[in-house]
This record gives structure tokens, sequence and C-alpha cells, in this order.
């Protein structure tokens, strides 16, 4: 078996006293389950509550693909999620990687308490992963009362089987989780590559521990490090705004002029009287904003099926907004790291100001596919936000941005707050850049071996 370099034991400081941190001496590295490329795994025992640190572990699961070259470092990556199995993604995305490894190693990892549920080798939380529909906004304090108790009574189903790690799975955690991995590796500088929620992990990283980021790159994600949380939901409603407006735009030249007014009386009416879609199924303003962002995002191939979609459900039949196959509402997984991390509404009246809000920032789009959305779940969460946003530090050496459409604005007020910061952009739909973008990959590569950034305002 291949080991990592002996290392010294941490000593880290807590409350005035002095505790050994548990990393891994050695890592002992081994083929992966089912591996057919060459990777290797090894255990890395880490505490499941990073506040008690003697207390009980948990194994992450982790694993590496060697330099092809001469390596000159390793490179961090995690794939989202929020929660991720970064082994099996790896082995089926070995090729994004080809060019990277000529310089460096990559190691990835299976988060915690994402288990066997969605692939992941390191320790799980025996839960009822779940997705369910997005509750509709609560009309008066009874309405709440109800959605706080449902929330809680599926809270309790995953939280009940093992309460500390089900309070332990903020992307705080996993940024603490990625420091032991990064000293069970040998100690260097962080070099982190970070997809859609992973970006989370890396912001969280940088807030905790600024001092070890070599390089960092944050694609494909929200900004969850600003100043003013209610500026950034409306951010990101007006982001939500500009997909339909593309979309309206590209209807005045291609012979759907009245879509952007069939749109409007379609919202309001279905307000008042969900439009019938399916057997059981019929569709709020709200729900039909989900759907209508969801394909606007995806560029000119989806905008003539949108313009008839929305026609046809004006004329009271919403069949063609139902997704192909999977859930028939818009919906969201179990949110055990999201509502860690995303902060819930105190009570109805500030609900109901952030509804308000978002409905006159973004008219067509309204709250749909915002956070605001999000938290509807989480209010009644049996544990609290341990992860809130937070600026970053401007102390952080210039941090790498990338992102499609409504990605690349939320990436870069996330780490334009660090000076030298760039972010690249693509002018089109997609969800993050490295694995389909090769100009944003050799950027990308680029700066994870030399720290070398492309020029302000790059676009690929």
């Amino acid at each position: 078996m291949l080991k990592s370099l002996a290392m010294a034991l941490v000593l880290v400081s807590s409350g005035g006293g002095t505790h050994a941190q548990p990393t891994a001496d050695t890592l002992e590295w081994s083929a992966c389950p089912h591996d057919k490329i060459g990777m290797k795994c090894a255990d890395l025992q880490v505490p499941v509550d990073w506040k008690d640190p003697d207390g009980r572990k948990i194994t992450l699961k982790l694993g590496r693909l060697a330099a092809t070259g001469t390596s000159e470092g390793v490179a961090l990556v995690a794939y989202g999620g929020p929660g991720g199995p970064g082994i099996a993604l790896t082995q089926s995305l070995s090729s994004w990687w080809t060019d990277l490894r000529k310089r460096m190693d990559i190691v990835t990892w299976d988060t915690r308490g994402y288990g066997e549920q969605f692939r992941g080798l390191s320790t799980g939380l025996p839960c009822l992963w779940t997705r369910t529909p997005i509750p509709d906004f609560p009309r008066d304090d009874a309405d709440l009362g109800r959605l706080s108790d449902t929330n809680r009574g599926q809270a309790e189903v995953c939280r009940q089987a093992d309460p500390v790690l089900f309070a332990t799975m903020s992307s705080a955690d996993h940024a603490r989780d990625m420091e032991a991995i990064r000293k069970a590796l040998g100690g260097a500088q962080l070099n982190y590559y970070g997809a859609s929620y992973a970006g989370f992990y890396g912001q969280a990283y940088a807030r905790l521990f600024p001092d070890q980021v070599r390089t960092m790159v944050l694609d494909g994600t929200w900004n969850h490090s600003p100043a003013d949380w209610n500026h950034e939901l409306d951010e990101m409603a007006k982001s939500n705004e500009r997909f339909l407006t593309r979309f309206f735009d590209w209807c005045a030249t291609n012979g759907c002029k009245d879509i952007p007014g069939t749109w409007r009386a379609l919202v309001a009416r279905a307000d008042r009287t969900p439009v019938p879609a399916t057997k059981n199924v019929a569709y709020t303003g709200r729900d039909l904003q989900a759907l209508a962002i969801a394909s606007a995002r995806q560029g000119r191939t989806a905008w003539p099926a949108l313009a008839q979609a929305i026609r046809k459900a004006h004329a009271g039949d919403a069949s063609a907004f139902v997704p192909a196959g999977g859930a028939r509402y818009p919906d969201q997984a179990t949110g055990v790291t999201e509502c860690a991390d995303w902060p819930r509404p105190a009570d109805r009246k500030e609900l109901t100001a952030t509804v308000t809000r978002l409905r006159k920032v973004a008219p067509d789009a309204g709250t749909a596919g915002t956070i605001a959305t999000g938290t509807l779940q989480c209010i009644g969460w049996p544990t609290p936000v341990t992860n809130p946003p937070a600026p970053l530090p401007r102390t952080l050496p210039p941090l790498l941005g990338a992102g499609a459409w409504g990605e690349s604005d939320a990436v870069a007020r996330a780490i334009d707050q660090v000076p030298g910061s760039v972010t690249i952009a693509h002018d089109g739909p997609g969800h993050t850049l490295y694995g389909v973008n090769p100009c944003a990959r050799d950027h990308i590569n680029r700066y994870l071996t030399d720290k070398t950034l492309p020029p302000k305002n790059t676009t690929c």
C-alpha cells in the first residue's frame, strides 16, 4: 500500500486549553471499490462534531488520482450537491482532469452524512432522503404553525437516527473536514476547485482558514458571503428576471410578441386559481414561474416550447409545464445542509416583507427559484443556522470564479470582496464551466498550477 508522508500531530488551541487535533499520521492508500481507472482510496477519521475534537469519530473516504507527470501539489475537488460522492463522480469524470494531472494530484472525498443513498463511502446519516414540493407561503399564523410542524416532523425522521451528525452537516463542517484532509495530505496550502454547492464549502473554508488558501476556484455557485443577505436575495430574484427577459426579447423577433402579456395574465390568474396540468396536478403562479425560469435558463433550444407552454396554460391547460419524469411540482431535497447554511425568516412579518420586496424587484419571476422559497422548508427546523452568510476576508489571495448566465454574476459578488480576484463568464446557458468549456478549463488549470489569473472581464 502507498502511504502519505508521516505527519506530526498538530496542536491547536481552543478556549485557552490545548488539545491534539485528530488527523492521520499516515494515510493508507489502496485501490478504490469498483475502480477501473487506477484511483486509490484511503480512510480519514475526523470528529463528528468539530467542537468536540476528542469525541466520537466518523470516517471520510478520500480518493486520489495521482499526477501523470511530476507532481507539483494537490488539487482538492468537490462537486456540490450539497453532498456528493466525490469518488464515484471523479471516476466517471476522470477525463476532466487529464491536463491538470500532468502537474497535480487530484484528490476528492465523499462528504460526511451523504452515504450509500448517494453512492458515498463516508459515514452516512441514516435518513429518509426525500424530495418534497416547495410549500406555499403561509397566509396566516395558523398556516405558519402547520408548516413549522410539518417541517419539524420530516426533519426528526433524519435527526433521531444520529442527532449529532444531523447537527454538524453545514458547509462549515465540510470546510473543517477539508482542513483535516489538507493536513493529512502533508500540510501544504490548499488548492481547491468547488463546483455548484461545493462553492459554499470553499467560502466557508476561506472564512475559517484564510491563511491556508493558495488557490481557490468557485465554479457555478451562489454568493454565500454578502454583507447584506436581503440584498443578495434581491440579486437572485433579479437574475431569474433576466432569464425571462432574454426569452421575452427573443420572442419579440421570433413570432411570439404576445408572450410577455400572456405570461403576466397567466401568472395573475394562476395565483387566484391554480391552472390544471394533469390529473390531480394544478399550478399556482409561483409554480409556473419556477418551471418557466428552469426552461428559460436553458437558452434558445428551449424557448419555442416554452412559448407554446405559456399559450396552452393561458388557454387552461398547463400540462406542457409538467417536468418530464420525476417530480410534478417544483421541489427540493431534505435540507439538512441547506437549513444549516441559509438564514430563515424569524416570523411571518419578516417573510411577508421579503416576498413583497422580491415580487417588486422581479415582477415576472417573483420569488421563484430563490433561497427565499428554499428556506420555507427550514421553518421549524430542529437545529439552528450554524453557518450563516458572512463576508470573505480581504486578506485572502486572489480567487478565481466561473459561471454561465446568472452564476458568473453571483460568484463575482462573492469573490470581488477579495482584491485581485477574477471571474470567468460564459454568455450562455449552463451550470458550471470546468467540465464543458475548454477555454474556462485552461484558465482554471493555469491558475491552480501557476497562480496565474486570466485578465479581468474574461469571457469563455
